[in-house]
């Protein structure tokens, strides 16, 4: 039986978490323990009676900064929950953006670690300490790293082999080639005066085939001309 991926999630609202974990992808991985997932608030790692996460920047400066001593000790002691060797990942718009290559790479880890920032960030010592792995889901600014971990542990879960159930259909999938995928038809075979392309209808599998082909490479250069075709992860 295959071992579970573990990720774990470091946060100040991990109620933010249950409703994504209780459906659809992700509820399906948990279920069948392909990937286990643990949500823990740093704000369990403070040692006020205020329960306190963030001060004022030194230097001045509009907003408040993460401190570094919950969330070093918050990793520090979530790490010691497992033996599973742990990849440390510090959700910022100032780290390398995350796309499909990533997840594949992500997929194939024991163990994720995801660290949300909030506010203005973390204090700059929780990179220098932990040195963990700075990733971006694009060029904007979310209030937290919350969204982008569950973006994240969307696109590295699908991609665990028994969770989809059909792997097949990861190969033609947007991205996984460099290539957009191709437009998607289903019953009825007319609707609104929009007829299924003959094609898909002929029985003749590879017809439908060089079809799928040309359609993702035209909206590839339509859409995404950024785009690079490259070989499959």
């Amino acid at each position: 039986m295959a071992v579970p991926m573990e990720i774990d999630v470091l946060t100040l609202f991990p109620e933010m978490f249950e409703g994504v974990l209780g459906a659809s992808i992700l509820k399906i991985a948990r279920e069948k323990d392909l990937v286990r997932f643990r949500l823990v608030d740093v704000r369990d790692f403070t040692t006020d009676r205020h329960r306190t996460v963030d001060d004022r920047p030194f230097g001045g400066g509009p907003g408040m900064v993460m401190k570094p001593e919950p969330v070093v000790e918050a990793v520090e002691a979530t790490e010691k929950l497992s033996d599973v060797p742990t990849t440390r990942v510090l959700l910022t718009p100032q780290g390398e953006t995350f796309d499909q290559r990533m997840a594949h790479e992500f997929a194939e880890l024991p163990r994720l670690l995801l660290i949300c920032g909030h506010y203005e960030g973390v204090d700059e010592r929780v990179r220098l300490l932990l040195n963990p792995r700075e990733v971006s889901i694009g060029d904007y600014v979310l209030t937290g790293g919350e969204p982008a971990a569950m973006v994240m542990m969307d696109a590295v879960a699908r991609l665990i082999p028994g969770v989809l159930g059909a792997e097949e259909a990861l190969a033609e999938e947007s991205f996984s080639d460099g290539l957009l995928e191709y437009p998607h038809y289903t019953r009825p075979r007319e609707f609104r005066g929009l007829p299924v392309p003959d094609v898909l209808l002929s029985g003749n599998h590879e017809e439908s085939r060089r079809w799928r082909q040309e359609q993702r490479e035209q909206r590839t250069r339509e859409r995404r001309n950024d785009l690079e075709p490259k070989e499959r992860p």
